[in-house]
């Protein structure tokens, strides 16, 4: 019988991060093997520290394709993309050398991705201002797969898989209307066509992972949902609009609620999906639900992409500290999403 777990690329981010760590420490677990082929793009020379630090007993064999990945908890095959210049900086380090090895590593995934080479993609952190330092102007992750594969209707998504006593039975997501942008930018940038917009793309993605619509609920702006307009008149001119469009398409689009009540209610099960206004109001809150099971979906892509969802954390990188749950989470995400072709 032939093996039909979907093959999936882990980038290996910024070499001077965690995510070359949390790759050799996951690379162990069986859950990892269970949900996916695993492969990693990036330079084999840093896995290769990175699986001594961790004391693993895997061995990383460089390949040339992934057709020619045979993955097993001892052994990782890896693409090698990146920079010779990027293997030897030094650990926490803000270095333009280390964004290009991770730009480089994610353009090769979404390229594979987008000609069926592979599955689904599962990113380690990237550090923005080291892509910048490259000369890659993106915002981060989602901006730049965006562009690679020509779409402007797309969303960043945080999915927090079920779990007993917190959220509904079929997980709890959260996808942003703004993203990566100053707070001054926000309040430009909330229209009833982009909160429709994200929030099409949330009902779209719950019901094909769960086989029911969502219930959701756009949050307010303002505190207090505007206070009746005494704290800004947003809620009632901009969102709740939006809310009775979405209503009328047959979206199960509530709110506008203020955060704290919406997501009281959501980690009680009564929402499924959340539409936050801008990237704290969302992230915060799901985060303190599940730090390091939570999952970041690129959500309108033509591939699938998943990542964890945490940054480059380099107060602890290199030292054996970094957690990699949020690692294996997103695979076993990246790897339901592809085997019920859900993007």
């Amino acid at each position: 019988m032939s093996d039909r777990r979907p093959v999936i690329a882990i980038t290996m981010g910024d070499p001077t991060g965690v995510g070359p760590e949390i790759i050799a420490g996951a690379w162990a677990d069986p859950a990892l093997h269970g949900h996916c082929r695993p492969l990693v793009i990036g330079r084999p020379e840093v896995l290769r520290r990175a699986v001594e630090l961790r004391r693993t007993p895997a061995e990383v064999r460089v390949i040339e394709s992934p057709d020619e990945a045979e993955p097993t908890p001892v052994c990782i095959p890896c693409l090698s993309r990146g920079p010779d210049d990027s293997i030897d900086i030094a650990p926490g380090t803000l270095d333009g050398r280390a964004g290009q090895a991770a730009y480089e590593a994610v353009v090769a995934a979404a390229r594979l991705a987008l000609e069926g080479e592979i599955d689904a993609i599962t990113t380690a952190p990237l550090h923005k201002e080291a892509l910048h330092l490259a000369g890659h102007p993106y915002p981060g992750h989602t901006e730049l797969l965006a562009e690679l594969c020509a779409t402007d209707d797309f969303a960043m998504m945080l999915y927090l898989g079920p779990e007993p006593g917190v959220g509904p039975a079929g997980g709890l997501a959260v996808v942003h209307v703004t993203l990566h942008t100053a707070m001054r930018n926000v309040f430009d940038l909330i229209t009833e066509d982009h909160i429709l917009a994200k929030a099409r793309l949330a009902d779209r993605f719950m019901t094909g992972l769960t086989g029911t619509r969502p219930r959701i609920v756009a949050l307010a702006l303002n505190p207090h949902g505007g206070e009746g307009g005494l704290f800004g008149t947003e809620e009632q001119t901009i969102i709740a609009p939006a809310v009775e469009r979405g209503a009328r398409e047959g979206l199960l689009l509530e709110g506008p609620l203020p955060a704290d009540t919406a997501m009281v209610a959501a980690r009680d099960g009564r929402f499924d999906a959340v539409v936050a206004m801008y990237h704290d109001q969302g992230h915060i809150a799901l985060k303190l639900l599940g730090m390091h099971r939570a999952v970041n979906v690129t959500l309108g892509l033509p591939i699938i992409r998943t990542s964890v969802a945490h940054g480059t954390a380099g107060d602890i990188a290199w030292q054996g500290r970094a957690k990699t749950s949020s690692l294996v989470e997103a695979v076993r995400v990246a790897g339901r999403l592809a085997i019920r072709d859900i993007v």
